[in-house]
């Protein structure tokens, strides 16, 4: 497996990530003794960076990671996240909370250190740099080695890095979501020396190529609720990925391989995160990274899916992670 090193603060991870949401929810029933195998395949084939946070599930994620590195932990780069109460979707970055949080996502997951724990969204309320410098009470205690930030902004990132040095943001980037190219987050990270993880890299499954219809997806799949996979924006998007599979199709590729291969492209401080329960997508997916992605390539692709190109929000208005819990369970 290649490696990477993200940003300056010297993060060694692999250069694809395994993120564990789906493991625990939102996309229909995962079976738990695949999605512990596919980690266990993961590892073996020489990746390390694992993604949860404590409100998947919510905090069941944290629980199945733990039970699947106990007896492989010094080979795993974790990092979780907190700061969402999910029973109300409000944010919270109060440093008393930060503290609370973190003691109970290291007994969730069976491990003495964090080696990257980010605050999941930024609470207006809070301000940065009092949940920074709780966060880098964390670090001085021994707790967690490297801080993080997921979805926050320039300004946000440049207050955080005042207070403690930032290893990593974590923001959904992908071909259909090409936003950090440009709000200014991707050159602030370069800046500042702080690495991407880009979570979603395959458009939450869609530029997989694998849905024809909303029909396709799980009933109980929270994916039913986002706006680019309904009525309109789906048939937009869909034509989106057909000029993908047509493209991957001409490079000897899956869509999924193709896709991967774009974020890993936008730069060695980049290191996309990709989501399956299964050891037959993992294997698929890891050999993305032999896929040599030319400059006409990146040319064609930004002619498929210039930045803005994806048809309807990332999220319903409503949420901007997770639906809240007694949402999702009504239905």
């Amino acid at each position: 497996m290649q490696m990477r090193k993200l940003g300056r603060q010297g993060v060694q991870v692999s250069a694809l990530g395994l993120g564990c949401l789906g493991m625990s929810e939102p996309y229909g029933q995962a079976d738990e003794a695949e999605s512990i195998a596919t980690i266990h395949r993961f590892l073996e084939l020489g990746g390390n960076l694992l993604d949860t946070a404590d409100i998947y599930g919510p905090y069941e994620n944290e629980k199945l990671v733990g039970r699947a590195i106990k007896d492989r932990r010094d080979r795993v780069v974790l990092g979780t996240k907190f700061g969402i109460h999910r029973e109300t979707g409000q944010f919270d970055g109060r440093p008393e909370y930060v503290a609370q949080a973190c003691d109970a996502s290291l007994e969730r997951l069976g491990v003495d250190t964090i080696d990257i724990y980010y605050q999941h969204r930024v609470d207006p309320k809070t301000p940065i740099e009092d949940t920074v410098g709780a966060m880098a009470e964390l670090v001085r205690a021994g707790k967690v080695r490297f801080l993080g930030l997921s979805e926050a902004g320039p300004d946000a990132l440049r207050r955080a890095s005042k207070v403690h040095p930032i290893a990593v943001l974590e923001r959904e980037y992908s071909l259909w979501s090409r936003e950090p190219e440009d709000d200014g987050v991707l050159a602030t990270c370069r800046e500042l020396g702080i690495g991407l993880v880009a979570y979603a890299p395959l458009g939450r499954g869609f530029l997989t190529g694998q849905f024809k219809s909303p029909a396709d997806l799980p009933a109980d799949d929270y994916r039913r609720l986002s706006p680019r996979f309904q009525g309109e924006n789906f048939l937009k998007n869909l034509q989106l990925v057909g000029e993908i599979e047509k493209m991957a199709r001409d490079k000897g590729c899956t869509p999924s391989q193709l896709a991967l291969a774009w974020v890993s492209a936008r730069g060695e401080d980049v290191v996309p995160i990709f989501g399956t329960t299964r050891r037959t997508y993992l294997e698929e997916n890891l050999r993305a990274l032999e896929v040599e992605v030319t400059r006409d390539d990146l040319a064609r692709l930004d002619r498929i899916a210039p930045p803005g190109a994806a048809a309807g929000s990332r999220y319903p208005p409503s949420f901007s992670v997770l639906p809240p819990v007694a949402r999702r369970r009504a239905g």
